[in-house]
């Protein structure tokens, strides 16, 4: 196989790949600093934040949970802005107002304040009343809020920033239902999310568990794509739901969230509220270490996710052009720095994707 760099230029031509690696290298140090400044901010409040003493327990641990939230989401405000709003704008992509992008940052706080303050008050609130058996009850009640929020997130959060309807094309539809039952995963819902008041980029996703599952495509998907590539897409998200991808992400989820739980035990002993900073910088740590790990796994889904939806639709060419679709209107990296692609990528890359749906064609032809 050719090198990464030569597949990206042969596929896509050198300027397409020079284009993409402009876009996307600022973004990659924007994220590290954007990660540094969030620990550092919680180390912090950790060393010299308030602790609110003379408080009832479980206002010491809400208003601390909320300052140091607060103080986070303040001090990445900036470079969000500088990134998220000013530079996909300046390249095309974002088609929102500022008021726009701070009303999403502001829901995405309300969001975070939401879940995290009554996860820090039923923590402490453990360790204060079960000094010595509180680890297991509280590892044991986290893996229990990460499943309940996974099945109500499509329900109850995704709609915060999202509109969703039901796919209007009646006959694009009924393809896609006959997809989804040639699958054998047969679908409820396929909804269609506004994402063009905020984005020009194209997606889709499955979300949820159980009866909260869905296939959701990004309006820009459709515009984009033709029908053909619209129901590759679809296949591949089905690939998702029949390798069970949700759940196994639950299942990791509640592991980790079970992990740091003992780490937190290891490291503190019983938490007070003042603790509380120090409990969400073990918990962003965490996170960070575990990162390559949880992009290897995902890539090994997208994988899985690509060679199903090759499978099911015995269509090579539109798999090819469904991806150089994907390349342009979002102007994917073609070649990431092999450091980048192990610790932040999630999906193959779409050279990688493109040669192996032409090694399937051989091999289904051979």
């Amino acid at each position: 196989m050719a090198p990464a760099s030569a597949l990206a230029e042969e596929l896509f031509g050198r300027e397409q790949v020079e284009k993409a690696r402009r876009y996307h290298w600022p973004g990659y140090v924007a994220w590290a600093a954007n990660a540094a400044i969030g620990l550092a901010v919680l180390a912090l409040l950790a060393a010299f934040g308030p602790a609110f003493t003379s408080w009832p327990w479980w206002l010491a641990t809400a208003t601390i949970t909320a300052i140091a939230i607060g103080a986070s989401a303040v001090a990445r405000l900036p470079l969000g802005y500088a990134m998220g709003y000013r530079r996909e704008r300046s390249w095309g992509f974002s088609t929102q107002t500022p008021r726009g992008w701070l009303a999403d940052r502001a829901k995405a706080f309300t969001v975070e304040l939401a879940l995290t303050v009554p996860l820090m008050i039923g923590l402490v609130g453990l360790a204060r009343a079960l000094p010595t058996w509180w680890p297991l009850v509280a590892a044991l009640g986290a893996v229990a809020f990460v499943l309940l929020v996974s099945f109500l997130a499509p329900v109850v959060i995704e709609p915060i920033f999202n509109r969703f309807a039901p796919l209007g094309d009646e006959d694009l539809a009924g393809e896609l239902r006959a997809l989804a039952d040639r699958a054998g995963v047969p679908v409820r819902d396929v909804l269609v999310a506004d994402a063009s008041r905020r984005t020009t980029k194209v997606n889709a996703y499955v979300s949820g568990v159980g009866k909260t599952r869905r296939v959701v495509l990004f309006d820009t998907l459709l515009e984009e794509s033709s029908p053909a590539e619209v129901g590759l897409v679809v296949a591949h998200e089905l690939g998702h739901r029949r390798g069970r991808h949700v759940l196994q992400g639950t299942i990791l989820a509640m592991m980790g969230i079970a992990i740091a739980v003992l780490v937190v035990w290891a490291v503190i002993g019983t938490p007070a509220p003042d603790d509380v900073p120090l409990l969400l910088l073990i918990g962003a740590a965490l996170e960070l270490l575990s990162l390559p790990a949880m992009t290897a796994v995902s890539r090994r889904w997208e994988r899985f996710a690509d060679r199903f939806s090759l499978e099911l639709t015995r269509d090579a060419q539109v798999f090819e052009d469904t991806f150089r679709t994907l390349a342009t209107a979002n102007l994917a990296d073609l070649d990431p720095p092999r450091a980048v692609y192990y610790a932040l990528f999630s999906h193959p890359t779409i050279p990688e994707r493109i040669a192996f749906g032409r090694r399937w064609t051989e091999g289904a032809s051979g």
